[in-house]
């Protein structure tokens, strides 16, 4: 019989965002909006003590900072990219332009173009997200984005010396100091020394995420973000000291990000609670995991992995980490999730830092209908149509006139009626052509 060895107790994140966030990020986004750099540099001040005379690091700046990060960090920073561009440009090559004849003389195609400024926004809080440099920032350029504006708050008063090399390693045109909201409203609406984007990715706080809400639809946006989510399905082959320490290693990142376990073995299940109660105590992080395992830690006994598989399509979980003796399955039997890791080899944290794969991933849902952040993000996908063949223009002019009229578009009925006479032998009910064409077919 399934049943819930463990329920989350805190209240689950909002989709909707707090009423105090909203108007707070409207206020700023108003204010730069009307005033541009000086509202910019007001909210630097107020919020980060931060107001150099420059926000925008010089190169000479960027080549200082990088010259100041030891070569072993470095190295580790160009290794994880260097996984992050190879899948990207795996990505990148599997995305075709087409063209298809579908009607004699009839061509439709797409062509794939990359944006041509992107924003990437590098969270330096709680913790300083070095990885989410090469996530936004190469894979915009991989994409063929041509500016590349990347901004990262300051840290104790200065340029973040790590998160500034990741962002010019990963090959940002621009490189700011420069956070929270001022930043997002910056870069998305452009000021008098700050040049606007066409689309703002990065994760954030609850305020940078509000501010992507609210400036969407003006530029575009990678995703809504919410708490950091993870989900393993374990069987009895799995080993519960393993699924510990993987649930902690996401519990780290915020006392609201939830931790669900799905197991089909109650051993496996009481096993693992046990394992994490050892382990917290030790845990460094443990004032920000203790507090995300207590409220928002669940662990589900089910029957069959069918079973396992349907629950956590439910949850649509950003991570889904699959523990079972043939984690391949889980390919064919779940479609809501952000992105699975598959077996005992396989974490999390090799995603959220540098194995290949983004790790700006879809939460609170949003897996149940888009995947995460790719290099597709960075590229429209722009139609066009040729007619050549006139005698085929004619005969779609005649539908095109009915179909239209169907809809009360008398217009949009005129334009093909115009081509049916022109190209055919349709009368012109509307009117007579001045000039009667004739063409070779």
């Amino acid at each position: 019989m399934s049943f819930v060895l463990k329920a989350a107790v805190g209240e689950p994140a909002q989709r909707a965002s707090n009423p105090a966030v909203v108007a707070t990020v409207a206020a700023v986004i108003a204010d730069v909006r009307a005033n541009g750099d000086d509202a910019v540099r007001k909210y630097s001040e107020k919020f980060d003590g931060w107001s150099p005379e420059s926000f925008r690091l010089s190169e000479d700046q960027v080549a200082e900072i990088v010259k100041s990060v030891p070569e072993t960090v470095l190295d580790d920073l160009r290794f994880a990219q260097r996984q992050i561009r190879n899948f990207a440009q795996a990505q990148r090559d599997s995305i075709q332009d087409i063209e298809v004849e579908t009607l004699p003389g009839v061509f439709l195609g797409h062509r794939n173009v990359p944006i041509d400024a992107a924003a990437a926004y590098v969270p330096g809080g709680r913790y300083p997200l070095t990885a989410s440099a090469h996530m936004t920032v190469l894979t915009a350029k991989v994409a063929g984005v041509d500016r590349v504006a990347a901004t990262t708050p300051p840290n104790a008063g200065e340029a973040p010396p790590i998160s500034v090399a990741a962002m010019h390693l990963a090959g940002a045109d621009e490189i700011f100091v420069l956070g929270g909201v001022q930043a997002i409203a910056a870069l998305a609406l452009g000021t008098e020394t700050v040049d606007p984007v066409s689309i703002l990715t990065g994760p954030g706080n609850a305020y940078v995420a509000e501010a992507k809400r609210q400036l969407f639809g003006e530029v575009g946006i990678d995703l809504f973000a919410g708490p950091t989510e993870t989900l393993i399905v374990a069987d009895d082959h799995a080993d519960p000291f393993t699924i510990a320490v993987d649930l902690l290693s996401q519990a780290e990142h915020g006392p609201d990000s939830p931790c669900v376990l799905i197991t089909t073995s109650e051993a496996v299940g009481r096993a693992t609670l046990d394992h994490i109660e050892a382990l917290l105590p030790g845990l460094v992080t443990n004032a920000i995991a203790g507090p995300a395992w207590r409220d928002h830690g669940q662990v589900h006994i089910v029957d069959t992995l069918t079973e396992a598989y349907a629950l956590a399509d439910k949850f649509a979980s950003e991570h889904v980490q699959i523990l079972t003796e043939d984690p391949r399955q889980a390919l064919t039997s779940m479609r809501n999730y952000g992105a699975l890791f598959l077996g005992e080899g396989t974490c999390v944290p090799y995603g959220d830092k540098l194995i290949g794969t983004n790790h700006v991933l879809p939460t609170l849902g949003a897996a149940n209908y888009t995947g995460g952040l790719w290099v597709g993000k960075f590229l429209k996908t722009l139609t066009y149509q040729e007619v050549r063949n006139l005698d085929t223009s004619a005969q779609l002019g005649e539908i095109c006139g009915r179909v239209s009229r169907l809809e009360k578009f008398e217009g949009h009925a005129r334009s093909g009626d115009l081509r049916a006479a022109k190209f055919g032998n349709a009368p012109l009910a509307w009117g007579d052509l001045p000039t009667r064409v004739t063409s070779d077919r």
